[in-house]
Parts: C-alpha cells; structure tokens; sequence
C-alpha cells in the first residue's frame, strides 16, 4: 500500500515539475529571454526522462517492455535537437497520462476498495455486564459481541438477540435492510441499521465471511489477465514499427524533426491504457451487483462463455427440505395437522423437524410443548400433547400394516411424482394429514436460466448427486441441455473435464462438495450468501447475494467489459496511427502532436470507464426496487389465500350435501378476493409498470390472463349461486373443482411472470 502510495506522489511531482517548467520557460521567453526559456524547459523535463528510465530498468529486470520506451526515446531526441519546448510538452503529455490513468484506475477501484476502508478493526466483547473494546484478532467462537447502532459486524455469529435490522449491501447489493431474528446467522462485513444487538461469535475474524472477501479483493486488484498481458505484447510490437516509421520519415525528409513529430505522436500508447481500465472497471461494476470477480482474467474468460453447469441442491433449488404441501383427512384442518407437527418436531434437530417448524412459525401458528417424546432414528416421532398421542413420521411408522384409507394413497402418490418426502400425523392412532417437504426450484430460477439464452450461452448443463428422477424433473422445468445424476464430487469434476475439451465452460456450484469442480472449470462461480467458505475459497467469482440470476449478470458485465476494451484498444490505435502518419509528412509538428496523443488518450480512458455503467440499451428508465418489492409482497400475501383454494379442491374429494355446498361457497369468496387482486393489477399497477418497459406488449399477454381468471371466477360463481345440498352430485364437485384448480394454477403463473416483468423493470 505504500509502494502504491508512493508511486503516486512521485507520478504527481513529476507532473508539477513538468507544468512549472514549462510555465517559467514561458515566462521567460515572455520576457525575452530565449536562453533562460530553453533551460527552463530542459529543466522540467530531465526529471521526467530519469523517472521514465528507472521505470524502464525495473520493467526489464522482471523481463516486461512496453510503449514507454517510445516516449523516453522521442523526449530524449528532442533535447538532443534543441527541441525543448516539444521536450517539456511532451514530458506533460507524458506525466499527465500516468497520473491521468492513476485518476481513472482509482475511479474504477473505490468500489472495491471501499470494502476494505469499511472493515473493522475492533469489537464489543461482552462478560456478564462488562463491555470491553478488544481487536477483532483476539475474537474467539462462543464469545458474546455489542453490535451498536451504524456499527459493522465484526466477525459472523448468531444473533441473541430478540431481532435485528442489517444493511448487507456491502456484501450482497441489495440496498433493501434485512430483518433477523434470534437464532439466525450475522455475516460480517454487514452493517446494523436498527438498534444495538448482540451475536454469539461462530467463527474467528480470520475464518469470517468479510476477510474472506477481503482476500479476494486482494486478488481482484492485483490479478493480470491474459487479455491484458496480450495487449502488453502488442505495445511491444509497436516499438520497432514506431522507430521505423519515424527513421523512414527523417530518412526520406532528411529533417530528424520530422522523425520525432512521428515518435510524439505515438506517446503514450491507447494500447496500455485502455484494457486495465475498463477490466478495473467492469470489477468494480460487478461489484455494484454483488458479484466478487477476482481479477480480470475471470472476467475475460467469463466473456467467451459457451457452457454453463449448474449443481441442483442449493443452485437451482433452494437447498434443504421446505414444506411443499399439506394434505389433509376428510374434515380435518391443514393449520392444525401443521401445528400438531410442528409443536412434536420441537425437540428434534432433523432437517425436516426444522422445517416444519418453521413453516409453522411463518404461519404464527402457536406450537403447544410436548412430554414423553420418543423418537425413533430414522422414522419419526410420538408424544403427548394436550393429553394426545401424537405421532409424525413415515408412512410405516404412522399407519403400520393397515390399509391405507384413499386419501392417503392419493398423498403417497402425490409425493412420488413430486420427488417429496411425506411425514405422517396421527392423534390417537388415527391419521389426519400429512405434511410433504422437498426441495424446490429457487424462484428466479427459470428467469435466471432464460436470462443465460439471452446472454448468448449456447449450452446448458445441470450435474448433481442426487437421483436421476428428481433430476431429471427439475431439468425437463427448466428445459436443460443434458441432466447428469448420480455424480460424485469427482464424477462432477471429470464432467467438467469433458465439457471444457469442447467449449469455455463455467461452473456453478454453492456447497463444499462443489469446490472440486469449481476448480477445475475455466470460472467456477460459488454461490457465496449462505457462507459455504470452500466453494467461495475454490472459485473465481462469487455471487455474494443469494440470487442465482447475478450469474447471467456476471457474464452480461464481463461481454460488454471486453467489447469496450477492444473498441478502445483499435480506436485508440486507429487514431494513434492516423496521427503518426500526419507527423511522417509534415503536416503534424512535434508540439501539436503530443497535444494530439493527449486528446486520444482522454478519449481512450473515458470509453474504457463506459463499462462502469449498466449499459441499459435506449437510455431506458428503471422502476425503483421499492415500488418492485412493494408489487411482490402482494403476492406474497396472496400465497396462503391460494393454498386455501387448493385445499378446498382436495376436501371436495370427500364432500357431500352441505359440506360441499360450504366448501364451493368458501372457494367463491376467495376467488372474489383473487378477482380483486387482479383489478387493482389491471387499473393501478400496470398503468405504472408501463413506464419503464420498452413496450406494452407483455403486458397485453398479462391482461390477457386477468381476463381469463375472472372469466372461472364467474363460472365458479355460476355453481355456487343458489346452490343446495340436495343438487350436489359428482358430476357438479368435479366442475367446481375443475375450476377452482384452473384458477390456482392460472394464478400462480400468472404471478410469477407478473414478478418476471418487475425484476426486468428495475434493471435486475
């Protein structure tokens, strides 16, 4: 850090030594002293060859040579001429170009850099009701941390405390603060953007999730590409084209000032300016998106990408078991088959008992204790609550040998085409639900993969340990090239192998079994949000939100980063060259041609920074992302309103007389509430959606659909106008529940390609 700084002050005494010899020369001059003039400018430039030279010495010593040697050989030549005013222009020219790319670099760096100037340097240990102020270094796992108000976390923990509000976006992007509870996990690097709270350290401030980005900001800053280390060769090539073309010019002419207008003109070169600017730039950009990418030479790979693998549990899927359905016995409740669960699963620590007890816990549902718990390993649990036997668990374990009643067969079908898991609930031996929990598709999954077509990624591949049934469900969802099941870690690694025999292949992984082939692919892009520390350690980008569409993002930013360089890089060159030959006849003197160099420079730099910017095509207005999430809490909160109508079309199965009649009139009064919905879409929301889409077309398609669920809404409304007991027959359930499916699924469609036009109306 002091070498750089360093470097920097020299760079800016150069430059003012250069202006303030060319200032007094003209002032002299001014005053009629030519002789003094000339010294003055002879003055100012020497500092600039000698720092030129040393560079140059230290350069070679590590075998690297490039364009900066034209520059000391024409400032050199033109002292030797007596050239001294195009000498002290040209040391300007050239000392302001460094510091100019300095500016630039930094520009594009503060993004990164910003990261490390945030980190903490000490924490609030608490002991009983003493707070100390102690290095983060000294940080142990188990020791209790004061997180004040606006304070960062110093190192990851779980929170102690009742909730917390935390602003992640240093480390994920999203500008939105995040509510936690108890219990859940605090990343450093986050910053507390509500009221002091308390984490137990889970890992020491080394093994933390901030120093872990740090190093690999380190490695961002200080990594060379290809790309750039190619351009390093062509400056090279461009030296003995400069000496020949200026020799021609002073050999031809017979005037050695020609020959140094041609060697001016070439300094400094577009070609060592324009890559590390914008490959900074397009780093930093992707920061902006939570995207960590270390150095340029992901970046410059991530460009040419042709294959994408995607590991499926925790990638493509949310990871763990979720709670996916509940079905119920004939005249039995969802909520309290769940709440029954939920309250046994209390005293377990299985994956699934976690599961369903959150489920329950996001319904506030309220759980009742349990006594005389028994579990058995493997297969579930039973005790007493409320003086009944409960028990949940498999099939087996709950119902034993008797026949299954036909509910429960339907349930048991229902998991196996949904590759689910299904955990029984008795009360006093009798069976009233069951409860399915699987794993599922992210939401922003089928979005993400269409969002790779778009990006030009021409195949798509997913490779997973998990069984060729659930695989290959997930894969025919999402419409994949190939599905690979049954892959062990070295399985996934040899696969890998085979695909980037072929084509530049990225995979993209999030779990330590994943860290292999992460490795081995040509980029390996962890998913690093949920702190799997050996997948994010093995890859060469990390999606520091837990997003799986920022992959898309990535290679986006990484295409049009290397677009830009090139555009520099050849217009840069073109008009470098279109200069040196204007210098080879005459028409450009040594003075105006360094003037010139220095305007193409500038223009060089200021396309390269382009790549800071999003690059949104037309200039296109964004929706802001509150508007947007405010849009898709709605349909949150329409989640539980159509998992009632789902249940209801399952209880029509068993329903009769004037049971169906309630059930129908029920499923008619929430579809007069989805009806609602969808008119408020139809007149308020989209009205203001509209502005920020290039067209209304999808919309149109969007309205299409209002129209179609009002449509069922009327049939429904149709059966259940005067409806009695005595009209109910099979033939009238099988209607009602024919429409009331159709509406659920049409609406749930429907939402997510609502949610599909937000995410591209903020620009996401």
């Amino acid at each position: 850090m002091y070498l750089v700084w360093s470097e920097g002050v020299f760079r800016r005494t150069l430059i003012a030594v250069a202006i303030a010899g060319l200032v007094s020369g003209l002032l002299a001059w001014g005053a009629h002293r030519p002789e003094l003039a000339k010294w003055c400018w002879v003055s100012g430039t020497i500092p600039v060859i000698t720092g030129l030279f040393v560079a140059m010495v230290r350069d070679l010593s590590v075998g690297r040579m490039g364009v900066d040697s034209i520059a000391f050989v024409s400032m050199s030549g033109a002292l030797l001429l007596g050239e001294a005013l195009a000498g002290i222009v040209i040391a300007i020219m050239y000392a302001g170009g460094n510091v100019l790319e300095d500016i630039a670099v930094a520009r594009a760096q503060r993004d990164l850099r910003s990261l490390i100037d945030r980190a903490p340097r000490i924490a609030h240990r608490q002991a009983g009701s003493t707070i100390t102020d102690t290095p983060i270094e000294q940080v142990a796992i188990g020791d209790i941390i004061l997180v004040r108000s606006g304070e960062v976390i110093p190192v990851d923990g779980v929170i102690t405390s009742l909730a917390a509000t935390i602003d992640e976006s240093a480390l994920s992007g999203e500008p939105i603060p995040v509510s936690r509870q108890a219990g859940e996990p605090a990343r450093s690097g986050s910053l507390n953007a509500g009221g002091p709270f308390e984490i137990r350290a889970s890992a020491t401030a080394g093994e933390s999730t901030y120093a872990g980005i740090l190093r690999m900001v380190s490695a961002a800053q200080t990594a060379k590409s290809p790309f750039l280390r190619l351009a390093d060769r062509y400056a090279l090539l461009l030296l003995p084209i400069t000496l020949l073309l200026a020799g021609g010019a002073w050999l031809f002419s017979g005037d050695p000032i020609r020959g140094l207008a041609v060697l001016v003109a070439a300094t400094p070169c577009p070609l060592i300016l324009a890559a590390p600017v914008a490959f900074i730039s397009g780093v930093a950009r992707a920061a902006k998106r939570g995207i960590l990418v270390k150095g340029s030479s992901p970046l410059e790979a991530l460009a040419e990408t042709h294959t994408v693998m995607f590991d499926k549990t925790g990638t493509l899927t949310v990871g763990g078991a979720r709670l996916v359905a509940i079905e119920v016995a004939p005249n039995h409740q969802a909520d309290e088959v769940l709440r029954l669960a939920a309250s046994l699963e209390q005293v377990s620590h299985h994956i699934v008992a976690v599961a369903i007890v959150q489920a329950a816990t996001a319904k506030g549902l309220k759980l009742t204790a349990a006594s005389h718990v028994r579990e058995t390993v493997g297969a579930g649990l039973e005790g007493v609550i409320d003086g009944r036997t409960i028990r949940v668990g498999s099939h087996q374990l709950v119902n034993g040998s008797q026949k299954p009643e036909p509910w429960v067969v339907r349930t048991l079908r229902r998991a196996a085409w949904r590759s689910a898991l299904s955990a029984f609930v008795a009360v006093d031996g009798r069976t009233i639900g069951a409860l399915l929990l699987g794993d599922e598709l992210r939401r922003e999954t089928p979005r993400a993969v269409q969002a790779l077509r778009t990006a030009g990624v021409s195949r798509i591949v997913m490779v997973t340990g998990d069984r060729a049934e659930a695989a290959e469900t997930i894969g025919a969802a999402l419409d994949l090239d190939a599905v690979l099941s049954d892959r062990e870690p070295a399985d996934k690694v040899d696969a890998v192998a085979t695909e980037q025999r072929r084509n530049v292949t990225v995979m993209v992984g999030d779990g330590i079994n994943d860290a292999p082939a992460l490795a081995a692919a040509n980029v390996g892009v962890a998913l690093g949000a949920r702190g799997a520390s050996a997948s994010s350690e093995a890859a060469d980008v990390v999606i520091l939100v837990d997003r799986l569409d920022r992959v898309s993002d990535a290679i986006g930013i990484a295409k049009r980063t290397r677009s830009i360089a090139l555009q520099s890089i050849i217009s840069g060159m073109t008009l470098s060259a279109i200069a040196m030959a204007f210098a080879a006849v005459g028409w450009l003197p040594p003075v105006a041609g360094a003037l010139t160099q220095e305007v193409i420079d500038v223009a060089v730099i200021l396309n390269a920074l382009r790549a800071l910017s999003p690059g949104h095509a037309n200039g296109r207005p964004t929706m802001p992302i509150a508007a947007a999430s405010s849009l898709q809490a709605d349909h949150e909160q329409l989640e539980p309103t159509l998992n009632r109508l789902r249940e209801v079309a399952d209880a029509l199965d068993h329903a009769e007389g004037s049971g169906a009649v309630a059930m129908i009139s029920e499923a008619d009064r929430i579809t007069n509430k989805i009806v609602t919905h969808e008119r408020d879409d139809e007149s308020r929301v989209y009205p203001r959606v509209a502005r920020y889409l290039a067209d209304r077309h999808g919309l149109g398609a969007m309205s299409r659909a209002h129209r179609e669920i009002i449509h069922l809404s009327r049939l429904l409304r149709r059966l259940a106008d005067g409806l009695r007991p005595e009209d109910i027959d099979p033939y009238l359930i099988r209607d009602a529940q024919r429409v009331i499916e159709s509406i659920e699924a049409l609406v749930r469609i429907h939402n997510a390609q609502e949610e599909d036009i937000y995410e591209y109306a903020i620009g996401a």
